[in-house]
């Protein structure tokens, strides 16, 4: 296509490594609006295009108008001008714009390719169907990883599961160092609490199960925001309250449950009621800490999944153990 060979050209190298300017493509029909749909359908024949999902409409400036989807174009009748079936809200993202903003808008628009355009609003070419899908298996792989604390490995080095044992270990060391930092916050706490754990030892026994709790609602919210605070256009408010009132609302079921189970099998209510008020208040706690710290990480200008995994799990493993201590220590005597 002549047209497509006249676009402004980008240069990779001047945007950062996991921009849509490094999957852009510059060999994409275009067309104009006044054109008819006969005249661009056989311009198309016998050219070699890198992205054929869409036809990119333009104006003598190449200034970005729209585009046609390539299923629309095919069954329009060959009199009808383009203009007539350019979609003015194709989506269009800059150079700089980071790629998974690119497939979330995708997403978001149920279209195949996203057209790139200059700060003047020019288009400079498109981010094919092929490149948003090795975009997502991208950051699918990367948020595994980051959600069990292994540092992301760089586009040079084998899989994770390839690379050579000292490789794995020096990915994977750097959050369980601070995972075991925790661990020993953690231990402190308990110890802090020694008296009502002489006062009544049954106490302990649920310690594994207030943490696991906690670790769980805490990870399933975890696994829901990463990549919702992406894609997700309410504000951090609304979030935050539906979250809470999630995290509150699995804390009294499980809550509920557990209370005539522990008060049976120990006939001890008071010890029953600890423990049911420890899941409750866990579970909004858990569930407001796996929204906050990816927000926050995501403010920062990191990703999302940095704030959860190890981090989010020992910081919930403490609070958890001072809340169920901290109960318990008001209601059993």
């Amino acid at each position: 296509d002549e047209m497509s060979t006249n676009l402004p050209t980008i240069r990779a190298s001047e945007h950062p490594p996991e921009s849509a300017a490094h999957h852009v493509v510059t060999r994409i029909p275009v067309a104009q609006e006044s054109e008819r749909v006969d005249v661009v359908v056989s311009r198309l024949a016998g050219h070699t295009f890198d992205s054929v999902e869409a036809v990119y409409v333009v104006d003598a400036g190449h200034t970005l108008k729209g585009a046609v989807r390539l299923v629309d174009l095919l069954r329009a009748s060959g009199e009808q001008s383009i203009g007539g079936l350019t979609d003015h809200g194709y989506p269009r993202v800059g150079p700089h714009n980071d790629q998974e903003h690119v497939a979330a808008d995708a997403l978001k628009h149920r279209v195949t390719s996203v057209a790139v355009v200059d700060g003047d609003g020019r288009l400079v070419g498109a981010v094919p169907a092929l490149s948003l899908l090795e975009i997502l298996r991208h950051e699918h792989v990367e948020d595994l990883l980051r959600l069990a604390g292994i540092q992301r490995e760089n586009s040079r080095n084998r899989s994770a599961l390839e690379a050579p044992p000292v490789r794995r270990a020096r990915h994977r060391l750097p959050w369980l160092l601070v995972g075991l930092a925790g661990s020993m916050v953690a231990a402190v706490v308990v110890s802090r609490f020694e008296r009502v754990l002489e006062t009544n030892l049954a106490v302990a026994f649920f310690v594994p199960a207030i943490v696991y709790m906690a670790d769980a609602i805490g990870t399933q919210t975890e696994a829901i925001v990463v990549r919702g605070l992406s894609l997700s256009r309410l504000s951090l408010r609304h979030l935050l309250f539906d979250e809470l009132r999630t995290g509150l609302l699995i804390g009294t079921t499980l809550g509920v449950l557990s209370f005539p189970v522990v008060a049976i099998a120990f006939g001890d209510v008071r010890l029953a009621m600890s423990v049911s008020a420890a899941i409750l208040v866990a579970g909004g706690m858990a569930t407001s800490i796996g929204l906050l710290l990816p927000w926050l990480f995501q403010r920062m200008g990191s990703d999302p999944a940095l704030g959860s995994g190890p981090v989010a799990t020992i910081i919930q493993d403490v609070l958890s153990l001072l809340v169920y201590f901290a109960i318990a220590t008001l209601i059993v005597r």
